[in-house]
């Protein structure tokens, strides 16, 4: 792991070393659904315009962090710090040798035969910031992004929070193309399950375009203490509600964390004492990430997509 960068703004992720190692194994081809790369600064600079400056967090860090916690499969979102310069994640995507995907981040005026060649990269997705502290996008441009990567069959990443969640559902809805909420939409845990904002993730059960990533315990606590607790009652009513709309992601390397820095091998540990059906463990971290990613099926059969 690199060492501390003292001109970044948030504090690196906890060192490998004590990271703990998942109590259970994890099943062939279990993918974390959302992580960060940064850098490193001197190959694949930050942009000036930046909402924080991380330390590195090199895509080999990551993967010796997933070999540790027995994870197969990434999916790697591409973060505010790289702006819209893709040249990171891309490098990462040549070198995960089509066991990870990426979720980008296009400008307003992006082309056609720019998103093919980030789709033929590995590219499935582009995400969208709707909280205050980021670069939050005009709807005008996010209607002409969809029209662009739809032939693609593309989806929406979803970056919310407990304010704008209730407006941009209908929205997504009305847009046509699958979306996925991020960190469960970033709704309060002090609210609990009947909250306003997470009966409106709830009610998104059996819709044919919808995802949710059990991600972001941390950020929904109120304590901001591991392990969270106050997040526990959130993910398992999701699990128990729509078990085949939903990802897994760790959220790795944890970028502007406000409580206690997470411990990616217990962030595993809650989710499979919260999921301990063997049959939804598979569904949530195999099948439902190959049906949206793309990933080539385990059986030697690809799912939706091929590989890049």
């Amino acid at each position: 792991m690199n060492q501390h960068n003292t001109t970044a703004s948030c504090p690196p992720p906890m060192p490998l070393s004590q990271v703990r190692r998942p109590a259970r194994r994890l099943p062939a081809g279990a993918c974390d659904a959302h992580v960060h790369i940064f850098g490193p600064a001197h190959r694949f600079p930050f942009v000036a315009e930046r909402p924080y400056t991380p330390d590195d967090a090199s895509f080999e860090d990551l993967r010796a962090l997933h070999e540790k916690l027995g994870i197969d499969r990434g999916v790697i979102v591409q973060p505010g710090c790289h702006g819209f310069d893709m040249s990171a994640v891309l490098d990462a995507l040549k070198k995960g040798a089509g066991q990870y995907r990426a979720v980008g981040l296009l400008a307003a005026d992006a082309q056609p035969d720019e998103v093919r060649a980030l789709d033929a990269a590995g590219v499935r997705g582009v995400r969208f910031n709707f909280v205050a502290h980021l670069q939050n996008t005009p709807w005008t441009n996010i209607e002409r992004i969809a029209r662009l990567v739809e032939p693609l069959g593309w989806h929406f990443c979803i970056h919310s929070d407990n304010q704008s969640l209730p407006g941009l559902i209908p929205l997504l809805k009305e847009l046509g193309l699958p979306f996925v909420l991020d960190h469960m939409g970033r709704v309060a845990a002090a609210d609990g399950i009947h909250g306003a904002a997470f009966r409106d993730v709830l009610a998104l059960a059996g819709h044919p375009r919808a995802w949710v990533k059990v991600s972001g315990i941390d950020r929904i606590s109120s304590t901001g203490k591991r392990p969270y607790d106050d997040g526990r009652p959130l993910v398992r009513a999701l699990i128990e509600t729509m078990a085949d709309q939903l990802l897994w992601g760790s959220d790795w390397p944890h970028p502007n964390v406000r409580g206690d820095m997470p411990d990616d091998g217990e962030l595993v540990d809650v989710f499979t004492d919260l999921c301990p059906e063997p049959d939804l463990r598979q569904r949530i971290l195999v099948r439902n990430p190959q049906i949206l990613y793309g990933f080539a099926d385990l059986a030697g059969d690809h799912a939706s997509r091929s590989e890049p």
